[in-house]
């Protein structure tokens, strides 16, 4: 039977994708987070905007939005799957390097804010349950508006960007027992508390039980074994059958999906596929984050908005000012110098996109009149439209320099681990196993990374830090710490995968010392051209090598040999135009130095 295509079916995803062609670029290019401009698409192309002029004019129906409610199911995924990004970016070394911001100022502002809030709801005439929903929902921020305006801004590493980072970091810990906290509030409005009550809490309890006990057991074995595969389809595959699957379990429990994803992404963790895992899913995350945010835009009530302007515009003004003052007071109170306290402060004044899921959940369960809760989205919607403008500000207060004294000291003098920089050693053979030996003889921290899935599991054995992915990949370069890595080793014996990776790395440093591996001395200078600071061919080392061996046991002394061997080394990289090795630099200043 000959198949039937409808254009109209189709409709909503190409309006999606056409504008996430156009926003994101466009507002890159301003320097302004695009997730802002999804949000104006979506009050753009939903019914409040041209779906309210189609009946007058009917080719607008083309530029409108027809089947929100499918869309907005598909957007969800998009918290799922920045939940399970953050669970993939967390480590135990972070959270204990950041502990005292995490858990202090933290939970200071997520307590503080929700208690304001829901005192201002009960004062205008709120039940209880509603003002704790309301409050909880409105005391959060933007984690994807905030920190991507970091990062623009190379303000990450400041003592604001650190301390925003980690409130940021304990308002979406604080997601999934918020949400747990109103699932219960909904049970216990439609009964009284009873002990099947406790029973009704067993399945999400074994829910939880079977995501940790499956992620301990099965989910590295799974992933090594489709890594051996060596397809890429696969892999991705397997990716989003966790992400997605975890999210199922979770809410076949009585949980949410995001909170399910979470648990998968802190169980990946701690695995060798933590990096190649988060590249394979980014795209997938951005994308349907960026549909999350034009659902959002779509269900922005902008009659609401016209009906109630000084109730909603005074709701969002007084949301921004007792954020900013809640979170600078515990900035202050945390010793963060006063410019810093204030960017920190106006980064952490918006509402976040939490908002939409807990009252979303707090209006579906009754908790929430549903014109009280979007009296609220409205004015958390407009919060967080002013985010970047706050940004700036703030940025302007806080300074764009770094001082090394503006960095927030290591609790009790430890370092994450995760932050430190480390040579990268690419390949984990036998070449890469003697390269990463003489790092930890000289002390020197290392990270690698290898494509043979059977290789790592050998380095993980071994208790190496060595990650499973493709090197030739920017995004994958820059998860295993290629931003602040001294220096990169390419060991890899295919030559051009060794090529690609050195020309990939000098595009992102060009201030990065690279070592790498050559076959010959043709493919040596091919990687030099590339970008290497150093290429080592490994036939001219074998001959040398070979040289030096035979040498020695017909008797020529041990010094002349060695002497002849490192000119003969010098002579060969002057031969392939390149500056001196760093063997006979190192000589001629021992030279100099003795003389």
């Amino acid at each position: 039977m000959e198949g039937h295509v409808q254009p109209g079916a189709y409709k909503d995803v190409v309006l999606f994708l056409a504008t996430a062609g156009v926003v994101v670029p466009l507002f890159r290019r301003w320097r302004v987070s695009p997730i802002l401009g999804f949000l104006g698409a979506g009050v753009v192309l939903g019914p409040y905007g041209l779906g309210s002029l189609a009946h007058e004019v009917t080719w607008l129906n083309a530029f409108t939005i027809d089947n929100p409610g499918e869309l907005a199911q598909l957007a969800e995924l998009g918290v799922v799957f920045l939940l399970f990004t953050i669970g993939l970016e967390l480590s135990w070394e972070r959270l204990r390097s950041l502990r005292r911001y995490v858990f202090g100022m933290g939970a200071l502002q997520v307590a503080l804010c929700l208690t304001v809030t829901a005192l201002a709801a009960l004062m205008m005439g709120q039940p209880p349950a509603a003002a704790i929903a309301i409050g909880a929902a409105l005391a959060l921020s933007s984690t994807a508006i905030v920190m991507p305006i970091l990062a623009e801004q190379k303000r990450q590493h400041a003592m604001a960007g650190r301390a925003t980072f980690s409130v940021l970091l304990f308002q979406d810990l604080a997601v999934a027992p918020i949400l747990v906290t109103l699932t219960l509030m909904g049970r216990r409005s439609d009964e009284p508390f009873s002990p099947s009550m406790l029973l009704s809490l067993l399945p999400a309890i074994a829910g939880v039980a079977a995501l940790f006990l499956f992620g301990r057991l099965l989910l590295r074995p799974m992933l090594r074994s489709v890594a051996k595969a060596k397809s890429e389809e696969l892999f991705l595959a397997a990716s989003l059958l966790v992400v997605v699957g975890a999210g199922l379990v979770s809410a076949l429990a009585g949980l949410s999906m995001a909170l399910g994803a979470f648990v998968a992404g802190l169980l990946l963790a701690e695995t060798e596929f933590r990096h190649e895992v988060e590249v394979r899913v980014e795209p997938f995350k951005g994308l349907l984050l960026g549909m999350f945010f034009i659902s959002v835009g779509i269900g922005l009530n902008v009659p609401l908005l016209l009906d109630r302007p000084l109730v909603i515009l005074g709701s969002a003004a007084g949301l921004v000012t007792m954020n900013c003052l809640v979170v600078f007071l515990l900035a202050k109170a945390f010793r963060l110098k006063t410019r810093a306290a204030i960017e920190a402060a106006l980064l952490l004044a918006g509402a976040g996109e939490f908002a939409f899921v807990i009252l979303g959940q707090a209006m579906d369960q009754g908790l929430v009149e549903r014109t009280v809760g979007q009296t609220a989205l409205v004015a958390a919607t407009l919060s967080m439209f002013s985010i970047p403008f706050l940004a700036q500000l703030g940025l302007r207060l806080g300074g764009r320099k770094i001082a090394p004294s503006e960095l927030p000291p290591e609790p009790e003098g430890q370092a994450d681990s995760d932050t430190e920089p480390k040579v990268l050693v690419v390949g984990y053979g036998r070449v890469g196993r003697l390269v990463g030996d003489m790092l930890r003889r000289h002390e020197i921290p290392w990270v690698g990374a290898e494509l043979d899935a059977r290789l790592v599991e050998q380095g993980r054995r071994a208790g190496e830090a060595i990650y499973f992915g493709d090197a030739a990949r920017e995004e994958f370069l820059m998860r295993c710490g290629l931003a602040d890595a001294p220096a990169l080793v390419v060991t890899m014996d295919d030559p051009e995968g060794v090529e690609g990776i050195v020309a990939v790395a000098r595009g992102l440093r060009p201030d990065l010392t690279i070592v790498a591996r050559a076959r010959d001395a043709r493919h040596a200078q091919r990687l030099y051209d590339l970008g290497a600071t150093d290429a080592v061919p490994e036939t001219v080392e074998a001959s040398l090598q070979l040289s030096e061996a035979v040498l020695v046991e017909i008797g020529v002394p041990m010094g002349l040999v060695i002497a002849s061997i490192h000119e003969r080394r010098d002579e060969f990289r002057k031969a392939l135009n390149r500056p001196e090795s760093l063997g006979g630099r190192a000589r001629r200043f021992q030279r100099e130095r003795d003389a």
